[in-house]
């Protein structure tokens, strides 16, 4: 199990750009599968990217297909969220995840979380 911090959010306008981080305090080679995963104020936990960190085979939400991309860099043991034409119902708070695979958005198979920061979208 690793430990994992997100860096990176911020308060952006509509239609700008952030890049979240996640420091893995272990090798991400025992974390075969990672994700990102966002929660808005009142509303349901959401999957929004996960990748197999072997081979780096992806899944992403239909909300952020062609937007968002997740990669990793097993060297340095970091995941990456690249968000780009941010959209206000992108704000949320994003939490980084370690997870069973094969790599999937459903919170269920996320056993190790960060502690999550914070993206806001303004119109």
């Amino acid at each position: 199990q690793v430990q994992l911090v997100e860096s990176g959010g911020g308060s952006v306008q509509a239609g700008g750009s952030l890049r979240l981080s996640c420091a893995a305090s272990g090798s991400m080679y025992s974390a075969y599968c990672m994700g990102w995963f966002r929660q808005a104020p009142g509303k349901e936990r959401e999957g929004v990217a996960a990748i197999y960190t072997r081979t780096g085979s992806t899944v992403y939400a239909d909300s952020v297909k062609g937007r968002f991309t997740i990669s990793r860099d097993n060297a340095k043991n970091m995941l990456y969220l690249q968000m780009l034409s941010l959209k206000p119902e992108d704000t949320a708070m994003y939490y980084c995840t370690e997870e069973r695979c094969p790599p999937t958005l459903n919170s269920a198979s996320a056993y190790s979380w960060g502690q999550g920061t914070q993206v806001t979208v303004s119109s």
